[in-house]
């Protein structure tokens, strides 16, 4: 997804300081298209990089999501999930294996100014509840 100039160039132009740490979990996040906890995310990048600390992963992942070059997911109260898919999506969760996986953009129904009362809404996503293929195959074998 990205290269080392992408990176670099993402980090200059959110005003992040692009330490070998937060360049390291980038890089990471941008090769592997999966949902990560902060923990998965340190015992990768600590392998190739025992200098990070856990709390430089933890500090770093919280000033990349800032930055808006990572997204969080929160997902049934577990571990925050750390995202580098960007574009406009929605997340599918499965019952069975608790996999999350990501689910191509669709529009949702517009709200109602009614069933909104004086909110405003900064963001939304849609979580999508089921059994994933994989699980779905193994029920009918």
């Amino acid at each position: 997804m990205f290269n080392r100039e992408e990176i670099l160039q993402a980090f200059e132009e959110k005003g992040l300081r692009a330490t070998s740490q937060r360049y390291c979990i980038m890089e990471y996040l941008a090769r592997r298209p999966v949902h990560l906890t902060a923990d998965e995310i340190f015992r990768a990048v600590n392998r190739s990089d025992p200098r990070a600390s856990r709390a430089t992963v933890y500090n770093s992942l919280n000033a990349l999501s800032e930055a808006g070059l990572v997204r969080d997911i929160s997902v049934d109260g577990k571990a925050t999930l750390f995202d580098s898919n960007l574009r406009r999506h929605h997340h599918f969760v499965c019952d069975l294996c608790a996999a999350v996986e990501d689910v191509e953009w669709f529009e949702s129904p517009r709200f109602s100014r009614a069933e909104l009362a004086g909110r405003r809404i900064r963001e939304f996503e849609v979580v999508l509840r089921g059994t994933c293929k994989k699980c779905n195959s193994k029920a009918t074998v």
